[in-house]
């Protein structure tokens, strides 16, 4: 079976804060021939683990790096390397994802209110751009 995991399951199979839906949502994961890793997925998931479970941002990027990894696990992983370097520099992972999405859409800079973003992006010699 072919699957795509919800947010949720992919927080129960990490967090494991709920014995028993952690066990199925493990399991799912487990005996899928596929995984199919959402961006927006991703996201959301960065998201609850640092701001609902206040798990370091070293400890999320080396969760991602194991969940995208996986055997069974497909994704889109250029973007989700952008999302973890730029986590990785202490940035938003999902900035990194927005970022490389439009320029692979064909944008030539990304524009944000993000002052850390744009230092970041900058220091990586990306082409962005603070508004204001």
């Amino acid at each position: 079976m072919k699957i795509t995991a919800d947010t949720n399951v992919l927080v129960r199979a990490i967090t494991g804060d709920d014995e028993r839906q952690s066990k199925i949502a493990q399991a799912e994961l487990a005996k899928a021939d596929v995984v199919a890793l959402a961006l927006p997925a991703l996201c959301e998931l960065v998201w609850v683990l640092s701001q609902g479970y206040k798990i370091s941002a070293a400890e999320i990027a080396l969760t991602i790096r194991r969940l995208i990894n996986g055997a069974n696990v497909v994704v889109n992983r250029p973007a989700a390397e952008a999302g973890l370097a730029l986590l990785d520099a202490g940035g938003d992972f999902a900035d990194g994802v927005i970022a490389y999405e439009g320029s692979w859409l064909g944008a030539d800079t990304f524009v944000t209110f993000d002052k850390k973003a744009v230092k970041l992006m900058e220091g990586r010699g990306e082409p962005i751009r603070l508004l204001s």
